[in-house]
C-alpha cells in the first residue's frame, strides 16, 4: 500500500514538472550558462582578450529581486560577445556552445549585495549588418531555469537608432548603457531586475 502511494506521488510530481510553464519561453543557447565546469564563480570575472584589446571595458551593476529594490544573491550571469572585428572569436578547441558563442565569454555569481562585474573590452559590430555593438546576457536565479535578457547596447553607438531602441522588450530592464571613460577603462552600468518583462515568471 505504501509503495503504491509513493509511486502515485512520484507520478503526480513528474506530471506537474512536465506541465509547469517554462520561465521566459524557449531560449536557444541558454545551456551555455552551465558550461563554467569546475570554475568557482565569484561576483567578478575577466573575459579572454581583456589584456590584449582596447578600449577596455568594465560591465557592472546590481541584480535586484522583482521588487526592484532587494539585492539578489546567488544569481549566475553569463555573457559573451564578439571581438573587435565583430566576429565570435574561436580558438579551435571548442567543445560546447563556444562553437557558436566564441571564446570571449564569462560567468559570475552574485554575492549578498547583488553586485557583479565583467572586465572585458568593447565588442565590434557585425561587419555586414546594421546591428549595433552588443553583449549577450543570460541569467540563472535559484529555483528557476536560465533565461536571456536584453542585450547590452551602447548609447553612443550610431547604429543604435531610435527605431532599434524602441523595439527592445527590456527583459530584466533596459540594456542600453552610457559608456564613461575612467582611467583608460570604459565603465558601463547595467542593473538587472529579475523577472521584469519575462513571460511566465510568476506562474
Amino acid at each position: 500500500m505504501h509503495t503504491s502511494i509513493l509511486l502515485l506521488l512520484i507520478s503526480v510530481a513528474a506530471c506537474q514538472a512536465q506541465t509547469s510553464p517554462v520561465v521566459s519561453g524557449p531560449c536557444d543557447g541558454c545551456e551555455a550558462l552551465h558550461e563554467y565546469g569546475d570554475k568557482v564563480l565569484a561576483p567578478t570575472d575577466t573575459l579572454p582578450g581583456y589584456h590584449d584589446n582596447e578600449p577596455k571595458l568594465k560591465l557592472h551593476g546590481t541584480v535586484y529581486e522583482k521588487d526592484g529594490r532587494t539585492p539578489a544573491a546567488g544569481v549566475i550571469i553569463y555573457v559573451y560577445h564578439t571581438n573587435r572585428a565583430g566576429a565570435y572569436e574561436r580558438t579551435g578547441k571548442e567543445t560546447g556552445w563556444d562553437k557558436n558563442h566564441g571564446s570571449i565569454r564569462g560567468w559570475v555569481r552574485t554575492g549578498p549585495d547583488g553586485r557583479y562585474a565583467f572586465h572585458s573590452f568593447r565588442p565590434g559590430a557585425y561587419p555586414r549588418f546594421d546591428e549595433p555593438e552588443h553583449i549577450h546576457m543570460t541569467v540563472k536565479e535559484p529555483n528557476k531555469n536560465a533565461y536571456y535578457l536584453d542585450d547590452v547596447f551602447f548609447e553612443d553607438d550610431p547604429r543604435l537608432t531610435p527605431a532599434y531602441r524602441n523595439k527592445q522588450p527590456q527583459r530584466g530592464g533596459s540594456g542600453i548603457v552610457r559608456p564613461i571613460m575612467s582611467n583608460g577603462v570604459l565603465l558601463v552600468e547595467r542593473n538587472i531586475v529579475l523577472g521584469k518583462n519575462i513571460p511566465n515568471y510568476d506562474q
